[in-house]
């Protein structure tokens, strides 16, 4: 695996930064089995803090102490949102492992970097509102004469109809297809593998792209570059075709990711079990699917109190102080 580092990022080549972050990337990709998108992550955000160092990079790692690396990282997170830090927090103590495990570093010094504030099920999932989603295909469905139209509204369609991950679109081989079953396998976060129904617009809307408009290449990715040598997309690249046709359609930009979470709101509107959601989503944890628990309305409406003073709040509590008397002694009720 290469790690490279462009000339406009403020790395000097001929500062060792380049060799110890390939050495960094070798590590993740051999030892720690990470997908490459992960590595190079990582990487990029490793690149950010061996530049906040002085002096030659193996000596600096060498001479790093807790302060040091505490100090970086209260530093980054001014003005940064908490997944940044987060990410970032991962990738510098990830780091801070490697040096220590190749002897750069004696120390245990990835216990020095600072967990950063976080409650769980604290937000709420936000859905793309149906008719900003109507508009988004239709747009993307008049652009079909060309190409790279069809390409989009095959991507497009995969993204709403499937609730598939930007890494999971970008990485749709042709093989991936079972046309005569009518499914479509998956390969997920830590490799995992899943075999999902497929829609039928869906898998028009590739047949058509592939038939149409997908350029001869020898790479087997379902999605290229319209461009020579006709590259596989990077997940990076169907963000920035999502964000490309909102700005056509005239709506606000919509995260890919945002199309998981509509879909399992779908789901749960349309009578869908929370399991079920997680099964589709292909969620390894029930708790990443019990988040949706929390945009259910209907589900929530037997739990929602009264507003105090309001009609039904009154007649509710005639109600529970009727069930709180007991008849007197001898008294016929």
């Amino acid at each position: 695996m290469s790690i490279e580092i462009s000339p406009g990022s403020g790395v000097e080549p001929g500062a060792g930064y380049q060799e110890l972050l390939v050495e960094f990337g070798q590590w993740l990709d051999h030892r720690r089995g990470l997908a490459p998108v992960t590595v190079k992550n990582y990487c990029w955000n490793a690149r950010e803090f061996l530049r906040s160092l002085s002096g030659p990079p193996r000596e600096a790692v060498e001479l790093l102490d807790a302060a040091t690396v505490t100090g970086f990282m209260m530093e980054f997170s001014r003005d940064r949102n908490s997944n940044s830090v987060k990410t970032m927090a991962r990738s510098v103590r990830s780091f801070l492992r490697f040096a220590h495990a190749t002897g750069l570093n004696p120390l245990c010094l990835w216990t020095a970097v600072p967990v950063s504030a976080g409650w769980q099920m604290a937000s709420l999932p936000k859905a793309v509102p149906a008719e900003d989603i109507q508009l988004l295909l239709a747009v993307a469905a008049r652009g079909r004469f060309l190409a790279v139209g069809l390409r989009d509204y095959a991507i497009l369609l995969v993204l709403i109809r499937l609730g598939l991950r930007r890494g999971e679109v970008a990485g749709l081989s042709l093989d991936d297809f079972d046309w005569r079953g009518g499914e479509i396998t998956v390969v997920g976060k830590a490799s995992t593998i899943d075999r999902l129904p497929l829609p039928c617009d869906t898998g028009e809307a590739i047949v058509e792209w592939v038939t149409q408009g997908r350029p001869s290449s020898e790479s087997r990715s379902v999605f290229t570059s319209m461009t020579a040598p006709f590259k596989p997309l990077s997940p990076s690249s169907i963000g920035h075709i999502v964000a490309d046709n909102c700005r056509l359609a005239g709506i606000a930009r919509i995260g890919a990711h945002r199309f998981r979470h509509t879909l399992a709101t779908e789901m749960l509107r349309a009578g869908a079990s929370l399991p079920e959601v997680g099964q589709v989503l292909r969620h390894r944890s029930a708790r990443s699917t019990a988040i949706y628990a929390k945009v259910d309305e209907w589900a929530l409406r037997p739990l929602a109190q009264p507003w105090p003073g309001s009609q039904a709040a009154t007649i509710r509590c005639d109600r529970e102080v009727q069930a709180m008397v007991r008849p007197w002694p001898g008294v016929r009720s």
